[in-house]
Order: C-alpha cells, then sequence, then structure tokens
C-alpha cells in the first residue's frame, strides 16, 4: 500500500461480508478465507480518529499562512495504530472519489490520500524518496534533496493530495543529525503541501519525536490520539466486552452459539491485556482452527490450545493452582 497502485487496489476492493440472513451457507474454503481477511472492528480509536480528521481537513482547507494542524496516533503494540489509520484513509478516499468521479475517458484518478511508512535509520532523503515513490515519480542517485521535495510537492499538488498518512514515525529520532533533518523535511511538507497530515506510532510520547526545539514545534501543532489497550470496564461501560460481542457477531460458524464468548471477557482480558490486534488474532485463529478439525465452535478450551503473539503471551502468565 506505500505505491498508488497498491493503495488504490486496497481502497477499492470490496471488504469482506460477514454472514447474512438468507444467504446459503459458505464452504469451508471461503469460510477459512472470510476468517483470514475478516471484518474491520469499529474500535472507539477508530470513530475518534475518524471525527477528528474530518474536522481538521474543513480546518485546514483553507489556511495558507502556516502549517495545517495534524494528528499523531500513539499506543503500543498491537493496539491497532495501523488499522485505525487504513481505515480512516480508506473512508476519505471513498469519500472523495465519490463526490468527485474521475470523468469519462481520463487517464488520471483522483489522487486523495498517500500512505507512506518512515524507513529505518530514515534520513530526510531516504523519506522523501519513499514519498516520491508513492506516486511513482522517477527519481535518481544523483538528484539532491531538494530536487525530489520540488518534485513531490509539484506532484502531489497537481494530484490533489488532500490526507498524507505517515506510519512508523517512531522510527524517527530528531537527537541524531539525519533524524532531525528528516523531522525538518516533514515540517516542510506541512507547510508546502494543502494537505492534513497523520502520524501513527508506537509509543510516540516515550520517544524523542516530543524533546527538544522540533518536539515543541510538533507537540504544538499535533492533536494525540492514543490507540491504546481497552479497559475491561469504563465507568458503567464495558468496551472490552463490547468488542468481543462485535467480533463474535461476524464470525461464521455453524455450531457457535452468540454470547459465548463475551462470558469469557475477563480470561480474555487477561489473555490479550485488552489489545485489540492480539484480541482479534485470538478469536479469528480459534475460528479457523474450528473449522479445520470439524468443531465448528469457540471454547474456552479451544482458546486456550491458541499460541498468541510474544508480546501477548509474555504478558498473560497463568495462574498456578493453589495459589
Amino acid at each position: 500500500m506505500t505505491t498508488w497502485q497498491g493503495w488504490h487496489q486496497f481502497v477499492t476492493t470490496e471488504p469482506v461480508t460477514p454472514p447474512q440472513p438468507g444467504q446459503p451457507p459458505r464452504s469451508p474454503e471461503e469460510r477459512l478465507a472470510y476468517h483470514s481477511a475478516f471484518v474491520t472492528i469499529r474500535t472507539p480509536a477508530i470513530s475518534q480518529l475518524a471525527t477528528q480528521v474530518r474536522a481538521l481537513m474543513i480546518l485546514g482547507r483553507h489556511q495558507q499562512a502556516t502549517a495545517r494542524p495534524s494528528l499523531i496516533v500513539t499506543g503500543p503494540a498491537a493496539a491497532g495504530k495501523t488499522t485505525a489509520l487504513l481505515n480512516v484513509g480508506r473512508t476519505c478516499h471513498l469519500a472523495h472519489t465519490r463526490k468527485n468521479p474521475t470523468p469519462p475517458g481520463s487517464a488520471h484518478a483522483a489522487v486523495p490520500v498517500a500512505y507512506v511508512l518512515v524507513p529505518p535509520g530514515a534520513t530526510a532523503k531516504t523519506l522523501i524518496t519513499e514519498f516520491a515513490r508513492y506516486l511513482g515519480i522517477p527519481t535518481t542517485t544523483r538528484m539532491t534533496q531538494t530536487q525530489i521535495t520540488d518534485a513531490v510537492c509539484h506532484t502531489y499538488t497537481q494530484a490533489g493530495v488532500q490526507l498524507v498518512l505517515i506510519d512508523e514515525i517512531h522510527r524517527l529520532n530528531p537527537r541524531t543529525t539525519t533524524g532531525a533533518q528528516a523531522a525538518d523535511l516533514l515540517k516542510d511538507l506541512t507547510e508546502r503541501l494543502r494537505a492534513t497530515f497523520v502520524y501513527a506510532g508506537i509509543d510516540v510520547t516515550d520517544t524523542p519525536l516530543f524533546s527538544g526545539t522540533r518536539g515543541a514545534q510538533i507537540a504544538g501543532r499535533a492533536t494525540l490520539i492514543t490507540c491504546g489497550p481497552l479497559p475491561a470496564r469504563h465507568g458503567t461501560r464495558e468496551p472490552f466486552r463490547d468488542v468481543i460481542t462485535d467480533i463474535e457477531t461476524n464470525l461464521d460458524l455453524t455450531h457457535h452459539k452468540n454470547g459465548t464468548l463475551p462470558r469469557h471477557h475477563t480470561y480474555l482480558h487477561q489473555r490479550t491485556a485488552g489489545r485489540i490486534g492480539s484480541l482479534t488474532r485470538l478469536i479469528r485463529q480459534a475460528a479457523i482452527t474450528a473449522i479445520c478439525d470439524g468443531t465448528e465452535r469457540i471454547t474456552k478450551a479451544s482458546l486456550d490450545t491458541i499460541r498468541l503473539d510474544h508480546l501477548a503471551e509474555t504478558h498473560h502468565r497463568p495462574r498456578t493452582p493453589g495459589r
């Protein structure tokens, strides 16, 4: 998705759909493919990000003098940051193309959204080259950073890019010379492009990105959205249990009874530490196993057999009997 062709395919491919009432049963192969892709579960962070992005895009639409306000999505690994970023990008892209369809016979489709990954050990030149690669802007090793930046700003403006999504922003370290230059490049781009910038990274507030003069500039322009683990309880609400219910409703298993998984919300919260990425992986993997072994249902016993990502497994420490 870090090229326009890949992004366009992502946003225009119809998302998978859960089983519908009255729909003929799907084959095991179809259901395995469905649980592998699965639907996007709308978490509180996704809803908050969508609302904030829409407001900031309107706020910055006619701003001329200074950089437009931006957003930073932060949180631990497996908390759903990239999922939230891609979801809001898809929504923005589809909304724009519905309002501004490509004229018949036109060879150039609208490019409302750009998605860029910060490369490891990013320098200003390698970072701007990633921007160029997204739209297929030709570059050579002899080109200077300034030349590539000018080409990117010109092409992005001509293409009508309105939303720039930058993932893995925690890879930037403004305390190093190369990291500082890359951070300055991003500041320059926010002032030259008529687009809203949204960054995502792991625990960004704990990185050097928010320290020093450059960090103060970023913090002064960016709204922070925390995409953290879901709490078991928030006031009178149970957000983690609500997400479990949402996931279970979208399962396609022939013998599974809805209401089974929410009853195990305490166990599931302990297993995953409230991380949406670990939770969805656990349940989807259990669903795939249930189809393969013919049980067609998920139980606490079957969940116990699933090995999760190392982060979740090291967090989850089963209690020794008798303690």
